[in-house]
C-alpha cells in the first residue's frame, strides 16, 4: 500500500527539472559517480591483504650459495 502523502509530493522537489536536465548537472553527475567508484576501490584495497609481486616472481635476490654457521644447510 502507497502513503497518500508520498502521491502528493510535487516532481521536481530538491531541483527544477530544467537544471537537472543541463550539461553541467551531467558532467556533476559523472564526477561523483567517478569519485564514488574511486573511493570504493581504495576502501577494498584497505580492507584486502597486501599482495607482493616478488612472492610470485622469483627474482635474482637468492644467494648461491649458504652463509649459515651450518656448512651444510641448503642454499
Amino acid at each position: 500500500m502507497i502513503n497518500a502523502a508520498v502521491l502528493e509530493l510535487p516532481t521536481g522537489i530538491l531541483l527544477p527539472e530544467s537544471i537537472v536536465h543541463t550539461e553541467l548537472f551531467a558532467v556533476l553527475a559523472a564526477f561523483v559517480a567517478i569519485n564514488t567508484v574511486m573511493y570504493g576501490a581504495l576502501a577494498a584495497s584497505k580492507v584486502l591483504p597486501k599482495l607482493y609481486p616478488s612472492d610470485w616472481v622469483s627474482g635474482r635476490n637468492r644467494r648461491s650459495e649458504t652463509r649459515s654457521i651450518h656448512p651444510d644447510a641448503p642454499a
